[in-house]
């Protein structure tokens, strides 16, 4: 009997696969963000739970006792918006990078970009950078 992977673990499908996913001009955007994490990392992106390019990896072990594995920084294209994992409460840790951003949607752990043509891509970077610098500290890397 085969042992089940848990969801968010690494896989060996390829990363074009899921940027074939993004229809049109999303298409672009997530190859123009591919290049940009690639950029900011050094890694070669790695697809997880067959919907996420993630860059890098660690465990975690909550005070819960629940562990896991995870990408150091990660996104997910999308039809309607991209999703891009950063470090939890980023927006509390760098409110003038998200204020110098341009539109966007934010929750505890993940950034959501509508159209990148509207947003300052100088501040995603540096917000990409500092949650990765982070990321790198945290994960003892």
């Amino acid at each position: 009997m085969s042992v089940k992977q848990p969801a968010m673990s690494p896989s060996e499908m390829p990363v074009a696969e899921v940027l074939s996913r993004a229809p049109g001009t999303r298409r672009d955007e997530a190859e123009q963000l591919l290049a940009l994490f690639q950029e900011i990392t050094g890694l070669p992106p790695v697809v997880w739970a067959e919907r996420i390019i993630g860059f890098g990896d660690y465990e975690y072990r909550y005070d819960s006792g629940h562990s896991g594995h995870a990408p150091l920084m990660a996104f997910a294209p999308g039809s309607a918006k991209h999703t891009i994992y950063l470090q939890s409460d980023f927006a509390v840790k760098w409110p003038e990078l998200l204020g110098a951003l341009g539109p966007h949607k934010a929750s505890k752990a993940c950034l959501y970009l509508g159209r990148l043509s509207k947003v300052n891509l100088e501040a995603l970077r540096e917000l990409l950078a500092a949650s990765y610098a982070l990321a790198l500290t945290e994960a003892g890397q």
